[in-house]
């Protein structure tokens, strides 16, 4: 049975679901969701290594307990203390727990006193005015969660990218190792890094097919077979994502890539510019009349209709083809572009590993510079950093330095930006630092106008650099917090702060959307990782990813610059006193 990471997580973070509609023991309820978040993020296939090794790799915050529930995963695909958590509850209970504003408290009531079951159950509970009769309930309260639920009701699933990510790539060597096969490539909104993906499209060119629709359907990780054709099948996986196989020849490969990889706008824009030269363009290639003229490179489909290639990320029929017939794209930002990382947490606060292990695992990775980012005071259910502590772990790092010849490890701090938009350290304590991080982490319901006002405070500050997650959300659990998007970008292009876009695959924040609203603006932004393991500088390839879909390039994006030149930005950023010193960063 084969049995992934984020199966795993899945698994964990339904048992503190569970836990937590019961009233479990919050210390217990954690340990499961810290569990869920490393393990479902940690980049070795856990399966791989027990078959290889005999034993687990030692996991931050995995202790003997949960070593031995992942090997009852591994083993059987399921957990017996699930199984039996399961047989409390009603079985969709827990998916009211996907609602905006609701915690297991909540839950928990509508269960008891309402004898809600599930998300239809409460939708006719809220119909029928019965939740605005219950304590700390009232009808604006009901009016705003019918909203939600109606939302949750018409939303497919879909799953965030990186979670696909660990489906899809198996299937590659799996695909490639059938004798004859030549290409196998993952299409669709994955290959075009959307944020969350539907379902994935694989694509195989080979001369002979039956085999690898063979391999494809009986393959381990099938929960069942949809269809099965000559040269396509439909399968859907234990995680509940479909798949679907197309098998090409070798002559259709490129135009398959172009057909199935662009979105259904970009398509439709290529079959008209087509139709405008006299061409028909499918999956098959491009004809004129019933000869065949392009189709076996990508390159050769968008150079017969007068176009340079057009990176997947940029298919969406945003301007990409309108730019592309002027001439080459930009260049976007690629992960090897990165010199470094400017958000990373440790121990010291919610991270699993110490200063000196995210230190080695950044120069491994052949990096310049590493900025050591931990909480600050204000989140105390992290430990937040106070004053003294925040010096302590900066003569830490001072004396790691030497350690380290060819990494500058930078100290940092990611600062709560409070409801006024005051910082939450003193000026004496910023003005130590090398970088200073800002984050909203509370009152995400203040009014468009008091959250803008927030943040535009917050990024006069002298020492502000970067406002990190500018938005807020969590992708299929909360959403952005009301914000005036364009007066931010311009304040940070006035107060040259960058804006990150934090690579964690739960906020991919910011969006395609605002990063191309912040090049268009001439703002600076950091791709960062948000790492609080080793293991989570990984999440730079999906940061990456939405930035790419954001037109960004590498002279956007400062930790893509040498050491020297991001130092002199931040310094910039330090020493200005108003717009009129604006320093140019280029």
């Amino acid at each position: 049975m084969l049995v992934h990471n984020a199966d795993i997580a899945r698994i964990f973070d339904q048992v503190a679901d569970l836990l937590e509609v019961r009233g479990d023991n919050p210390f217990r309820v954690r340990a499961y969701r810290n569990a869920a978040r490393t393990v479902g993020e940690w980049g070795e296939s856990l399966s791989e290594a027990l078959s290889k090794t005999g034993h687990l790799p030692r996991i931050p915050g995995v202790g003997t307990d949960l070593d031995g529930k992942i090997r009852e995963i591994l083993s059987t695909g399921r957990l017996s203390a699930l199984d039996k958590l399961q047989k409390e509850f009603p079985p969709h209970l827990t998916d009211l727990l996907e609602i905006p504003g609701l915690g297991p408290k909540k839950v928990r009531t509508f269960y008891e006193e309402l004898g809600v079951h599930d998300i239809n159950g409460l939708y006719r509970a809220l119909r029928d005015h019965r939740v605005a009769k219950l304590r700390g309930f009232g009808p604006r309260s009901e009016e705003r969660l019918i909203k939600s639920v109606e939302a949750r009701l018409a939303k497919v699933r879909r799953y965030k990218l990186a979670t696909a990510a660990q489906y899809a790539r198996p299937l590659v060597p799996l695909l490639k190792g059938v004798r004859g096969v030549r290409e196998v490539v993952v299409a669709g909104s994955f290959r075009r890094m959307k944020e969350t993906v539907g379902d994935l499209d694989v694509l195989v060119t080979t001369e002979d097919p039956e085999p690898v629709v063979q391999s494809f359907v009986s393959w381990e990780g099938v929960d069942r077979v949809l269809a099965s054709g000559s040269t396509k099948a439909s399968v859907v996986l234990s995680s509940g994502i479909q798949v679907d196989l197309r098998v090409m020849p070798p002559t259709s490969f490129g135009a398959a890539l172009v057909y199935f990889t662009g979105s259904r706008a970009h398509n439709i824009a290529l079959r008209r510019l087509a139709q405008d030269r006299g061409l028909k363009i499918n999956e098959y290639g491009v004809f004129r009349g019933k000869t065949l003229v392009a189709g076996e490179t990508e390159e050769s489909v968008y150079r017969i209709l007068g176009l340079s290639i057009i990176p997947p990320e940029l298919r969406e029929d945003r301007g990409e083809i309108q730019r592309s017939a002027r001439g080459p794209l930009p260049a976007l930002v690629s992960l090897p572009d990165l010199k470094g990382d400017l958000h990373a947490h440790t121990r010291r606060t919610d991270g699993h590993n110490s200063v000196r292990e995210m230190a080695e695992a950044a120069r491994d990775r052949g990096w310049s510079y590493l900025a050591i980012t931990d909480h600050s005071r204000r989140l105390t259910m992290v430990h937040g950093l106070g004053p003294a502590a925040l010096r302590d772990q900066g003569e830490e790092i001072d004396r790691l330095r030497s350690l380290f010849p060819d990494l500058a490890l930078l100290k940092g701090i990611e600062v709560d930006i409070l409801e006024d938009g005051q910082l939450d350290l003193p000026d004496s304590v910023l003005e130590s630092l090398d970088l200073v991080v800002g984050a909203v982490h509370s009152k995400f319901s203040l009014s468009r106008a008091d959250q803008t006002t927030r943040i535009l405070r917050a990024m006069d500050h002298p020492r502000f650099n970067i406002l990190a997650h500018p938005t807020g959300r969590l992708i299929g659990e909360r959403e952005p917090y009301d914000l005036d998007m364009l007066r931010v970008l311009r304040k940070a292009r006035e107060r040259q702060v960058a804006l990150e876009v934090n690579a964690h695959p739960e906020r991919l924040d910011l969006t395609d959307i605002y990063c191309r609203m912040a090049k268009d603006e001439g703002v600076r932004l950091a791709i960062n990782s948000d790492a609080h393991t080793t293991g989570e500088f990984d999440n730079l390839e999906w940061g990456v990813g939405q930035a790419r879909r954001g037109w960004i390039e590498a002279s956007d994006v400062i930790n893509a610059r040498p050491l020297g030149e991001l130092l002199d930005f931040l310094r910039k950023r330090k020493t200005r006193s108003g717009p009129e010193d604006e320093a140019k960063f280029v």
